[in-house]
């Protein structure tokens, strides 16, 4: 019989967006707790050992951590096994680079650089608003925050823009119709789009309607948006392809379109096609393209 909580996480239990290889060993770094959920956060030895590659071993990433030099959300963290999670702001002084915790629309936390300005706060849906001790007004958002004191007009499910520096609210934005949003779970998950109608049920899960940048529309939960800004404009910058998620297909010809470059490249790098066919793939005889894929299966 388990007494106590659990110390250890076994590497093939691991959240799969960590994106951790089964041979590489047999356990995976347990999240501490912190503000967010073990399934639902990367820890920071995994954002600097296996995402940015600043370190080789969980060692190493220590020894940078106890140095103070990485800030999450302005504190300095000297836990290996932090709990960052989403909209969280992830600072490196000593390099100048600073990060923001955001989802690609595979559902995996992608490395998306930031400027020093907008590294200065950070978006927060609000989960709780009610009343404490004493009839003091708080409300709780999705990090863990308690904030006392808020805008009477906040309300569950809305957005806080919050002062990294000062923790207070800076700007309010309602969850409504219109405006754009990120999907944090279910299948869409890190999809951004506009919000263009909601569906209530009551006794049930509320269901929202979403069009993304290209007219495509999808269903969620509720529970699942987070709205990122007032209108189509964000108020955080977004990541490599602005949430907008490729089909199949899509996806299959950019990975054909990525290939067939690098091998005009090579091909040219190796003499066998000029420059003049790689800036014109169009007239590229297929014959060449044989010959070049054939000397590149030879050469592997």
């Amino acid at each position: 019989m388990a007494r106590g909580p659990r110390k250890h996480l076994k590497r093939l239990n691991a959240p799969s967006h960590w994106m951790l290889d089964k041979l590489t060993g047999t356990y995976a770094p347990r999240p501490s707790s912190g503000p967010h959920k073990l399934r639902e956060c990367l820890p920071l030895v995994i954002f600097l050992r296996n995402r940015l590659k600043y370190a080789l071993t969980k060692k190493e990433v220590q020894s940078i951590l106890m140095q103070r030099l990485v800030k999450v959300d302005g504190k300095v963290r000297t836990d290996s096994t932090y709990p960052a999670g989403f909209m969280d702001v992830v600072t490196i002084e000593k390099t100048g680079e600073n990060f923001r915790l955001i989802y690609d629309t595979k559902g995996r936390f992608t490395i998306h650089k930031i400027t020093a300005d907008e590294a200065t706060y950070k978006l927060a849906k609000v989960k709780r608003v009610q009343f404490g001790a004493k009839g003091i007004p708080y409300l709780v958002t999705h990090d863990g925050r308690t904030i006392r004191y808020p805008d009477p007009i906040i309300k569950v499910n809305d957005t806080v823009r919050l002062d990294l520096e000062t923790g207070k609210i800076i700007e309010h934005i309602k969850f409504e119709v219109g405006n754009i949003a990120m999907i944090t779970g279910g299948r869409n998950m890190g999809r951004v789009g506009v919000v263009t109608h909601r569906e209530r049920h009551v006794g049930g899960f509320d269901i929202i309607h979403v069009k993304d940048a290209v007219d495509r529309q999808f269903a969620t939960r509720l529970t699942n948006v987070f709205i990122i800004g007032e209108g189509n404009k964000p108020s955080i910058s977004l990541p490599k392809g602005k949430g907008v998620k490729l089909t199949i297909s899509e996806e299959r010809d950019r990975r054909r379109a990525r290939a067939a470059h690098q091998c005009f490249v090579d091909g040219a790098y190796r003499g066998l096609i000029s420059e003049d066919d790689v800036e014109y793939p169009e007239i590229i005889d297929k014959a060449k393209i044989l010959d070049t894929l054939r000397l590149f299966t030879d050469f592997k």
